[in-house]
C-alpha cells in the first residue's frame, strides 16, 4: 500500500480525490492480494494463510481509518469555512464575489460529504471479499 502523507490537501477537490484513489489501491487489489497470498488447499501446507490474513487485515483497516480521518478533516476545514463565509455573508450581503466563493464551497463540502459514502460502500465490499477468503484462517478482533 502506498503510504499517505501525514497532512492531506484539503483545498482542491481533484487534488484530494486523486489522493484517495492512490489510498484505496489496497480495496482495489484486494482480490488480488488474497488470490497470490493466502493460499489453495492444495497449497496450505506452504505458507502460514493465518499470518497473511492476519497482516492484509491489518493493512485495510489501517487503510481505512486514515482514509475516514482525511475525509472527516476536510469536511471540518470545509464546513468551517462555509460558516465564516456565511458570517461574512450576512454582514455584507452584497459582496457577489464572496457570494460565488461561497457556492463553490458549500459545493465542495457537500461533494466531501458523498465521499464518506464511497467509502463506505469500499470498505463494505474490501470487508466481504477479506471474509470470504479469511474466515477460516483468522479471526479478526470484534472491533469491526
Amino acid at each position: 500500500m502506498a503510504a499517505p502523507s501525514e497532512e492531506v490537501s484539503c483545498e482542491d477537490f481533484a487534488e484530494f480525490q486523486e489522493m484517495l484513489r492512490v489510498m484505496r489501491m489496497i480495496d482495489d487489489r484486494i482480490v488480488y492480494e488474497l488470490n497470490t497470498s493466502v493460499p489453495t488447499v492444495s497449497f496450505a501446507g506452504k505458507i502460514d494463510a493465518g499470518q497473511t490474513c492476519k497482516q492484509l487485515y491489518e493493512s485495510l483497516r489501517d487503510a481505512h481509518i486514515s482514509r475516514e480521518k482525511a475525509i472527516k478533516n476536510c469536511i471540518t476545514q470545509a464546513s468551517s469555512t462555509v460558516n465564516r463565509m456565511q458570517e461574512e455573508r450576512r454582514r455584507d450581503g452584497h459582496n457577489i464575489p464572496l457570494t460565488k466563493q461561497l457556492r463553490k464551497e458549500q459545493t465542495k463540502l457537500k461533494l466531501l460529504q458523498s465521499e464518506l459514502n464511497v467509502e463506505e460502500v469500499v470498505n463494505d465490499r474490501s470487508w466481504k471479499i477479506f471474509n470470504e477468503r479469511c474466515r477460516i484462517h483468522y479471526k479478526p478482533p470484534k472491533e469491526q
